[in-house]
């Protein structure tokens, strides 16, 4: 049975699987089977009788991959495998601390904190102790706890440098102490209270040595300070042993040092922002003195382009072990290079590079649109719908559902119609200004009692009560005021900032995020008066005061309740995958549309601050290639709206990494440019007070390829033109001079033309 176990494995792989009891670190590349790898090593050893199902730890960082290793074992092997020690590090723990609840000072139905009652309890406490939550937000204190307990640090190991770094450790303790009188712990409990009942209590932690004499790790390169101390403690090589205990511990076999067998890659690391720390790939060789390092390089995934493109990329990072990965699939396709004039334009060409590949029978589901930010689903999402083609937001919530999307659009719900009480009611007391629950109960009574609006009750009610929520009613009518006559999206810009949303958010520690999203939102009210037909300029009032449309406003919030209401795919059907980057690692598809490659959004801006920044914005470029199978796309845009602007922007110093045989430029590459617009073109463009490229429709017409602006011929990029058979247009492109001078336009309902100048009859308009 030993044979047909280890059948079709590569040398590698088998070597990995067969190597003897000693520590190893298995390098495994994208693709390059390392589930595998592990689950036929837990097999190996238990068939083979080294070890028993009893003696493995097996430790995943997520339950949907235990339960895909349990599901192969239990094809494995003829025994029942399901007793395993087998799961992620909360499952396990969680599974010591019931068996041990005496010896960690618990109760025996101790309970379970997720993160929201986990802010639930931090926000009682403060109430409680009578702690500013301005000063200190609740979120803000439990990042300080989690972030401590990850590091191992009780509140009395706190190093305390300033009176509020005082508070916070004030905080952690009394939130440690309604803990333990409630009996619940919280995630980062789970881990902590395990390692220091280890630590501390000798035979309980020598009985486990012993029992797992074979402690195996998948994504080894995510693990955290706190989880690879846990580790080591139980290989029998925690930092409380000096190398002449651990010397006599080996020898006297009171300990199984260093049966440890570590699967990872360094360079799909990419959760620092979470605690991961990729050094202790590193801290493994060396603490473990490992021999035994094996590269799994042969890919079975992607197609040689994707791979070389990934390989050439991430030989940029210094701080790295080293791996190639290689295929014997044959090289494939080229990587598709795409330029956008625009992010609504790369929108455009996605979708219909999606529909033709569709169209020539590949599944919807192995079609991946990936992003580095949140906020660029927006313009997918909206082309996506407007094509009734089914979609799935794969590990978030599509645009318009997003809560600080609602927030926003509750406040602007409340500018259209005050009496609005599912949106009064949302935002009632957000951000936090001092109202509860039972203020808002007695002016619930108060509307039921006069018949009347949360809005219209507010000026029957008395007391505190009264003051607090009829200040937030000034506020409502003050904004309301605040925004007449101004358009749009100047006054969904007003909105977010004069709520308290965006300070909110500010003050957020993740908050970065929802600020692109809310800022996001800005774009989608520009776009959407464009789109509707309204005047970028229009004041709110114009289309009521013609009674011909509702105002911009209510026309948006329309607009914006049913994108939030459909097209999302039903569990099954056939759907379009969106993601971004970071959710998109551990899965893969046929097909990828890599978008957004341009400097400050891939590598994002943040990076450039942070220490080893530009080398985690790699690897995680080097994860989203590695997602492909057989086509990859890469596009960028010449200009985007962020912020709520046009920005003009640089393409990614990502693209000066990938070999160029392995490329296909779909629109032209300008020797000098190569970043969306030329000077000249930019310096044109400008001169010609044209609106960005976003704002024109490109309807189903090809998007159009850009080239260097001639204007010796007295066009220009963006000017406005009328021809006697195809009516008005813009031109989009320009190329060629003299007689051989031609222009691209786009004609609306008549759609693209390239028209010669010279014999075109053009007029301005």
């Amino acid at each position: 049975m030993s044979d047909t176990l280890l059948a079709n494995l590569n040398p590698e792989q088998l070597a990995a699987v067969t190597l003897p009891d000693q520590p190893a670190l298995i390098l495994a590349g994208a693709g390059s089977g390392k589930t595998r790898v592990l689950t036929t090593r837990i097999a190996w050893l238990i068939q083979t009788g080294r070890v028993s199902p009893q003696g493995v730890l097996a430790v995943t960082f997520t339950n949907k991959a235990a339960k895909e290793m349990l599901t192969r074992l239990s094809a494995m092997l003829p025994i029942n495998v399901r007793g395993m020690w087998l799961g992620t590090f909360h499952g396990l723990c969680n599974r010591f601390l019931r068996l041990h609840h005496r010896d960690a000072g618990l109760p025996q139905t101790f309970q379970i904190l997720d993160t929201q009652d986990q802010q639930s309890a931090i926000k009682r406490l403060m109430k409680a102790n009578g702690v500013d939550d301005e000063k200190y937000p609740p979120k803000q204190v439990g990042w300080f706890i989690n972030n401590c307990k990850e590091s191992g640090l009780r509140p009395g190991d706190v190093e305390v440098n300033d009176e509020f770094n005082r508070k916070y450790v004030q905080l952690y303790q009394l939130y440690q102490d309604q803990c333990e009188r409630e009996g619940v712990v919280d995630f980062a409990e789970l881990l902590l209270r395990t390692y220091e009942v280890l630590l501390k209590n000798i035979p309980l932690r020598t009985h486990y040595q012993h029992r797992f004499s074979h402690i195996l790790i998948d994504e080894f390169q995510d693990t955290n300070t706190l989880q690879y101390a846990w580790l080591r403690l139980l290989a029998g090589q925690g930092e409380y042993m000096s190398d002449i205990d651990r010397t006599r511990a080996a020898e006297s076999k009171r300990i199984a040092v260093a049966n440890i067998f570590a699967v990872g890659d360094d360079d799909q690391s990419i959760y620092a922002f979470r605690g991961a720390n990729v050094g202790n790939m590193d801290s493994l060789v060396r603490d473990f003195q490992v021999r035994n390092l094996i590269k799994l390089e042969q890919n079975y995934r992607s197609h040689g382009h994707i791979l070389n493109s990934a390989n050439a990329l991430i030989k940029n990072n210094a701080k790295r072990l080293g791996k190639e990965l290689w295929t014997d699939a044959g090289v494939g396709e080229q990587v598709r290079v795409f330029e956008a004039p625009s992010d609504l334009a790369e929108a455009q060409f996605v979708l219909e590079e999606v529909g033709g590949l569709t169209r020539d029978g590949w599944p919807r589901s192995q079609c991946a649109i990936l992003y580095r930010s949140n906020a660029q689903s927006r313009a997918f999402e909206q082309g996506l719908m407007r094509h009734g083609i089914p979609y799935r937001v794969y590990g978030g919530l599509r645009f318009f559902e997003r809560a600080e999307i609602k927030h926003a659009l509750a406040y602007l719900r409340l500018m259209e119609n005050p009496h609005d009480d599912t949106a009064f009611a949302r935002v009632v007391n957000l951000p936090t200004r001092g109202i509860g629950a039972r203020s808002v109960e007695q002016l619930q009574d108060m509307a039921r009692e006069r018949g009347t609006s949360l809005y219209g009750a507010v000026a029957f009610l008395a007391g505190k009560a009264g003051t607090s929520i009829g200040a937030f009613v000034k506020l409502i009518d003050g904004m309301r005021f605040a925004t007449q006559g101004l358009p749009l999206h100047e006054i969904v810009e007003h909105i977010i900032d004069a709520s308290g949303l965006l300070a909110m958010y500010r003050a957020d520690k993740e908050g970065e995020e929802r600020i692109e999203n809310l800022e996001e939102l800005v774009n989608a009210a520009r776009n959407f008066n464009a789109e509707e037909g309204y005047a970028l300029d229009a004041p709110a009032t114009q289309a009521e005061a013609e009674n011909e449309l509702p105002s911009p406003l209510a026309a948006f919030l329309s607009h914006a309740s049913l994108e939030a209401g459909d097209n999302q795919a039903q569990a099954g059907e056939d759907a379009v995958q969106l993601m971004t980057v970071h959710a998109a690692k551990g899965l893969e598809f046929d097909a990828v549309f890599l978008t957004g490659l341009e400097e400050g959004l891939f590598p994002h801006e943040n990076s450039l601050k942070e220490d080893g920044g530009i080398e985690e914005e790699r690897r995680l470029m080097y994860v989203a290639i590695t997602r492909a199978r057989k086509r990859l796309y890469i596009s960028f845009c010449a200009s985007r709206m962020m912020h709520g602007q046009t920005r003009y922007g640089l393409k990614s110093r990502f693209f000066d990494e990938l070999p160029e045989e392995a490329l296909r430029w779909l629109t032209p590459k300008i020797s000098g440019m190569g970043t969306g617009f030329s000077a000249g073109m930019r310096d044109a463009w400008q001169r010609g007070g044209g609106k960005p490229f976003g704002d024109a429709d490109y309807g189903g017409g090809a998007v159009p390829a850009f080239a260097k602006p001639q204007t010796s011929h007295g066009w220009r990029l963006g000017q406005g033109v009328r021809h006697p058979k195809f009516g008005e247009g813009v031109i989009v492109n320009l190329e060629g001079a003299g007689n051989d001078a031609r222009a691209q336009i786009n004609f609306g309902e008549a759609g693209m033309k390239w028209l010669a100048l010279s014999v075109a009859r053009l007029e301005r308009v």
